[in-house]
């Protein structure tokens, strides 16, 4: 049985701009050939300049994301117990999976995720009234809160990911996984649901920034979709 934040972080990806058809492929088994697919980027490659160049977007998400689709695939249609598994369960059985498995279903529903959590900087906007008040009960203000979440991704050592997350407590966290892991997985030190999450690995930000993570991660904030974070703050709540 899923539990409620899979049910609730699956739920969540489906809201998006993503096309319907691509959507639903994207977060279910549908087929032994190409149980999972790409999905589409809810913007132009260029949408997010200058904080995240064209160049890195396309090979990001056209490369990138697409080689934990294709590899995914692959190792599913070559382990026939994992056939027809909806990516939640992947995520929750995470523990007792091949690696190839974990890290490239990891891969593709953090890739999806965090698609859906950027947008224009014309577009950024700020957090809901609701979750500006939870940030400010737990960190006692926006910037503090940035800070800490820089605190948290400058401290991954080596490559991962910066989550902001609703833990079983309805209360707000932040939290860092390795690799393609993430806290819906059965393996993360920290569990919950995710609202806001940035991709921690050289290829989101060499490009442009080189080895400065810390420039990336100030930057991130200007393309933030608060609208997206304040409504997954709210389903998470609810649940």
């Amino acid at each position: 049985m899923k539990s409620m934040a899979f049910a609730t972080a699956l739920a969540l990806l489906a809201t998006t701009t993503v096309p319907t058809g691509v959507r639903a492929q994207s977060i279910s088994a549908t087929s032994a050939e190409a149980a999972f697919t790409l999905p589409a980027l809810p913007y132009a490659a260029n949408a997010l300049e200058p904080a995240i160049d064209a160049e890195t977007m396309t090979i990001h998400h056209d490369r990138h994301h697409k080689a934990y689709v294709d590899t995914l695939n692959k190792a599913i249609n070559e382990t026939p117990a994992l056939k027809g598994k909806s990516l939640a369960e992947l995520l929750a059985g995470a523990g007792s999976l091949p690696m190839v498995v974990r890290n490239n279903a990891g891969g593709h529903w953090n890739h999806s995720f965090f698609w859906q959590t950027l947008t224009p900087a014309a577009q950024s906007g700020q957090p809901s009234a609701a979750l500006a008040t939870a940030i400010a009960d737990q960190w006692g203000s926006l910037d503090a809160f940035k800070a800490d979440f820089k605190k948290a991704g400058t401290g991954r050592f080596g490559s991962g990911w910066a989550w902001l997350i609703v833990g079983k407590d309805g209360k707000l966290a932040i939290t860092s996984t390795p690799n393609q892991d993430n806290p819906l997985m059965d393996v993360a030190e920290v569990k919950g649901t995710p609202i806001l999450g940035n991709d921690l690995w050289e290829h989101a930000y060499y490009l442009k920034y080189q080895n400065k993570r810390a420039d990336y991660l100030d930057a991130f904030w200007q393309i933030v979709n608060w609208k997206a974070v304040s409504d997954r703050y709210a389903d998470a709540i609810k649940k």
